[in-house]
């Protein structure tokens, strides 16, 4: 990329970044050369400022953890959903990261038009759910929308078919969440967490509510809510059994790094504060 013509679409972003407080952002991830690096959103698509702001705190965390992808995890535009809307609340937004190469992969919520999975900046390739691979991580972009048994014979073949050491699941509706909102999709879990089990699933990543939670292992499988990325609703998290940590008073965004057996996390509010952080081991899958 041209750094003379980079520089000044840069700047402005940067400046509202550091006024939002990007200098208290601290890496808490190992960064190593050679692991496996992303970032994970949900419910963004507002187009409002604060959803630049988040935007804003990602380009900047990159500059220290230069994540390569991001995965969307639903409900990426609100409202009108025409070739203006993507742009002022999709890729305006997030110049900077896609100026800097980095892709995202999506997967769509209730709130998305199905058309838009022919948008190229979401790399979808015009489908519903898709899969794909970096070194030893598979992942498994799937619509929660409406799970039908072509959707269920296609995800039972791709897990059955994947010989990487780790397999995420992402899509919109959580089959584990705490939000007040909505909570746990069961008539989604029913039908997915079957296979999940079976075929040695790692972790899940969900939004919808639009909060963020991490879930107390659930059959083996580590659960992920994300959906406070471009909205919030704040209070909305409950306290139960499951919730290992949540946050609700601010917009989120979650950093994902994954080194041989151990996945490192960190999650960033909108102002830059570290809200949640840790390590997990992968774990061994069944016999089949």
């Amino acid at each position: 990329m041209n750094s003379k013509r980079a520089a000044p679409l840069l700047t402005p972003l940067f400046l509202v970044a550091i006024a939002l407080g990007v200098t208290a952002q601290e890496l808490s991830l190992p960064s190593t050369p050679s692991s496996v690096k992303f970032a994970a959103i949900g419910d963004t698509g507002s187009g409002d400022r604060e959803q630049f702001e988040v935007a804003n705190q990602m380009a900047a965390f990159r500059a220290k953890f230069p994540f390569d992808f991001v995965i969307m995890l639903g409900d990426n535009i609100y409202g009108e959903q025409g070739a203006t809307d993507l742009a002022r609340k999709f890729s305006q937004p997030y110049k900077a990261l896609l100026d800097a190469g980095v892709r995202f992969y999506a997967t769509l919520g209730n709130h998305d038009d199905p058309v838009n999975r022919q948008y190229p900046l979401w790399n979808m390739g015009g489908q519903l759910y898709y899969t794909y691979a970096t070194k030893n991580v598979r992942f498994f972009a799937l619509d929660s929308n409406k799970v039908d048994q072509k959707e269920l014979a296609w995800l039972e073949n791709a897990l059955k078919s994947a010989q990487e050491d780790w397999k995420i699941c992402y899509f919109h509706h959580p089959l584990y969440s705490d939000g007040a909102t909505h909570g746990s999709a069961v008539d989604i879990r029913v039908v997915l967490e079957p296979l999940f089990v079976t075929y040695g699933v790692n972790v899940v990543f969900a939004g919808h509510d639009h909060i963020y939670e991490r879930i107390t292992p659930q059959k083996g499988i580590y659960h992920f809510v994300e959906g406070a990325s471009g909205q919030l609703r704040k209070g909305d998290a409950r306290r139960s059994a499951m919730n290992a940590k949540s946050f609700d008073q601010d917009m989120s965004f979650m950093v994902v790094e994954i080194a041989a057996d151990q996945m490192s996390f960190q999650v960033v509010s909108r102002i830059g504060t570290t809200v949640d952080s840790g390590v997990i081991q992968r774990q061994s899958r069944p016999a089949r």
